[in-house]
């Protein structure tokens, strides 16, 4: 069932397993989950209506897989530290986390049911949410964190952190999810590799410089308490 842990799709497909895939995400996403059926999705990959039970289990596993790979194929295709060095600065990881984040976004090779599946999930969420959660946002969510409160220092508190990696997870997601309003407002402006340095540029240093900020006034805040209770 949806709750039980989410494993690693086997990169190693068979080549069944792989026209299963992507027979599974295009008619998931095209139909939604309960309205696909195990037969639409055999037909289209040109496969035994067995293969899905032989492969995956059963729909449900064959979805949840079918969910699970396209984050595994994000995240190897653009790791979260990009190759940095162990010893790399915060602000360093800062801008590699916002740089990986922002190319999974806007991977263009990806097929297009990636992006409609994830999005019918968020819309018409079933029990495999629970576990994407657990198992891929809740784990891209720590290691923001991680990194902002490095960039915060001790002075912050948990609801600092918490607002600081929302607010860099907001600014990541919009240029992706408000595209067509904004192809509207700034007609000029096309998508371009170069657009989307610019952009991981923007946001790492907007990010920096508020964090840095929050920090200033939070050290000052400890300091202004202590001063008191002298």
């Amino acid at each position: 069932m949806f709750k039980k842990q989410i494993k690693s799709v086997d990169s190693d497909f068979s080549t069944t397993e792989q026209r299963l895939l992507e027979a599974a995400g295009e008619t998931f996403a095209e139909l939604g989950y309960r309205a696909a059926t195990v037969r639409q999705i055999c037909e289209k990959a040109g496969a035994n209506v067995a293969a899905v039970n032989y492969y995956f289990g059963d729909k449900e596993k064959l979805y949840m897989a079918v969910l699970r790979s396209v984050p595994d194929a994000h995240a190897e295709k653009y790791p979260p530290r990009f190759g940095l060095r162990p010893e790399a600065t915060a602000a360093e990881q800062l801008r590699a986390y916002i740089q990986s984040l922002l190319r999974r976004i806007f991977d263009a090779g990806r097929p297009g049911w990636h992006a409609k599946i994830v999005a019918r999930e968020m819309v018409e969420p079933t029990r495999a949410l629970d576990s994407l959660l657990e198992e891929v946002a809740r784990p891209l969510h720590r290691e923001l964190a991680a990194i902002v409160r490095q960039l915060l220092g001790p002075a912050a508190n948990d609801a600092d952190v918490k607002l600081c990696v929302l607010s860099i997870m907001g600014q990541c997601v919009y240029y992706h999810h408000a595209r067509a309003v904004l192809s509207r407002l700034y007609p000029e402006q096309t998508p371009s590799s170069e657009d989307l340095a610019r952009l991981v540029d923007h946001i790492t240093e907007f990010s920096l410089a508020a964090l840095r900020d929050l920090a200033r006034r939070r050290q000052i805040q400890i300091q202004t308490d202590e001063a008191r209770q002298a």
